[in-house]
């Protein structure tokens, strides 16, 4: 699929449009954010101090300040330059936040108020401004004003722990920045409700999203476990994520990536590889003894897997209906067939960096859908 972008940027179709954003946030967590609410309509002014955002810096890039996390960052957005050093810039961008729906910021608070530019200060001129803080740790607790970046909160909130506990390795953060986008996926939630209910009220409001609370609620729901209750039945960690035979498995020939859930899935599955034995195991005969028994039975899904080539499987899961999937990696995906006929995979001509190829909107609205205007821009000192 490729994306041809008009001179004069189309109209928005999505269910943002006419919500005016002036974005202040840098590297992962809040451009995230933003460009979701661009695509999903809104206009969204990125505020960048004159050496620009530092994901513009990443590698690769064919040009300096135009790196690839940068560029599938924050398209849907108009750049522009302020010094908020200099008075004559720090007004203007005060004036855009008065006539702005919302304003985004992961600058910490201590210095948006040396600057005015905190909720208290800027709902005096702009009573109904959604406000949205996006920091490290929350306001509230001694934490406050620490410096945090996805490293930092992987390691914190317990999740470099999880997932490095059966590595024997030590402590691993996952290949992903999974806490920046976490906490972006949450501002992107928590702008719209704050917009529906001023639609009731008339007034804006301030949120908070702090990434190490975001990301322990994040993990909470199925490591929290034993600790769920007081006093505790176990310590934290889900057992079926933990265990060490969880991952993909081996075949004759590569990997596979295996999930019987259901217990007519599991039975189908001892069925197809031969295995009656082990289908008419109490041990593996319902949920909560398999969940009991997990590791053993992973165990043997490992050993079962591992006696047959990956195309055998793909055919014999196919034909059973048993969650399953060949390891890709994302090189792959480019020329992934349900990807490209859903449109998500995309090539466009960047007016600056040329061809280029993007990942399109997961999101789908029936008569109010998003779409792609603008592609990310240079750093520039006008809007």
């Amino acid at each position: 699929m490729t994306i041809a972008f008009d001179t004069n940027e189309p109209p928005a179709t999505g269910p943002l449009a006419g919500v005016r954003v002036v974005d202040m946030t840098s590297v992962g967590m809040g451009p995230y954010a933003t460009q979701i609410l661009g695509d999903m309509g809104a206009s969204v002014i990125k505020i960048e101090s004159p050496e620009g955002d530092v994901f513009r810096h990443t590698a690769p890039a064919r040009h300096p300040s135009m790196g690839a996390a940068f560029l599938n960052l924050n398209r849907n957005k108009r750049s522009r330059v302020l010094n908020l050093k200099v008075d004559d810039d720090l007004l203007a961008l005060k004036q855009l936040i008065e006539g702005a729906d919302v304003f985004v910021s992961n600058v910490r608070p201590a210095s948006l108020q040396r600057l005015g530019l905190d909720y208290a200060s800027l709902q005096r001129s702009n009573s109904r401004l959604i406000y949205c803080g996006a920091y490290g740790y929350s306001e509230a607790g001694p934490y406050a004003g620490r410096p945090a970046f996805d490293d930092i909160i992987q390691a914190k909130s317990g999740m470099a722990h999880f997932q490095g506990a059966n590595s024997g390795n030590g402590p691993q953060y996952v290949n992903t920045i999974l806490a920046d986008k976490v906490a972006g996926l949450t501002i992107a939630y928590a702008i719209p409700m704050a917009l529906y209910e001023r639609e009731r009220s008339g007034l804006g409001q301030a949120i908070e999203v702090p990434m190490f609370e975001t990301l322990v609620s994040f993990l909470a729901v199925e490591q929290l476990a034993g600790q769920t209750f007081v006093p505790s039945l176990a310590d934290a960690g889900y057992a079926r994520v933990m265990s060490q035979h969880r991952r993909p498995y081996r075949t004759l020939d590569g990997y596979l990536a295996l999930l019987p859930y259901t217990t007519g899935q599991w039975q189908r599955f001892f069925a197809l590889a031969g295995r009656t034995d082990l289908a008419g195991e109490r041990k593996f005969s319902s949920a909560a003894q398999r969940s009991e028994n997990i590791d053993e039975l992973y165990e043997a899904l490992a050993e079962i897997v591992s006696t047959r080539t990956t195309a055998a499987w793909l055919t014999l899961l196919e034909e059973a209906d048993i969650p399953h999937s060949e390891v890709a990696t994302f090189d792959d995906l480019i020329d992934d067939e349900h990807l490209n006929a859903t449109g998500m995979i995309y090539e466009y001509e960047h007016p600056t960096e040329g061809k280029l190829r993007g990942v399109g909107i997961p999101t789908k609205f029936s008569r109010t859908p998003g779409n792609i205007r603008v592609a990310a821009e240079e750093l520039a000192s006008d809007s």
